[in-house]
């Protein structure tokens, strides 16, 4: 599997996430509790998307002349 593959399926899995944020925010809300509840998994959520759709770009791009991987992910 190459690496353009392997961001061809973290895109595919953001927008599983993406998908699953949409049927959480659509989740009526009854108490403050669930509310709250409610607001935290969408914030927990919206991180993984944005960190997947990151190493997608990351791993399509990886080869191209000139690309500088972003300093949140790169090691040293």
């Amino acid at each position: 599997m190459t690496l353009r593959e392997i961001g061809v399926s973290y895109r595919y899995q953001a927008d599983v996430i993406r998908h699953r944020i949409q049927l959480v925010s659509e989740l009526p809300v009854r108490t403050e509790a669930e509310a709250v509840a409610r607001e935290e998994r969408l914030r927990l959520l919206e991180a993984m998307r944005r960190d997947v759709r990151d190493m997608a770009v990351i791993c399509e791009r990886y080869y191209e002349p000139g690309y500088r991987i972003c300093e949140k992910y790169s090691i040293a």
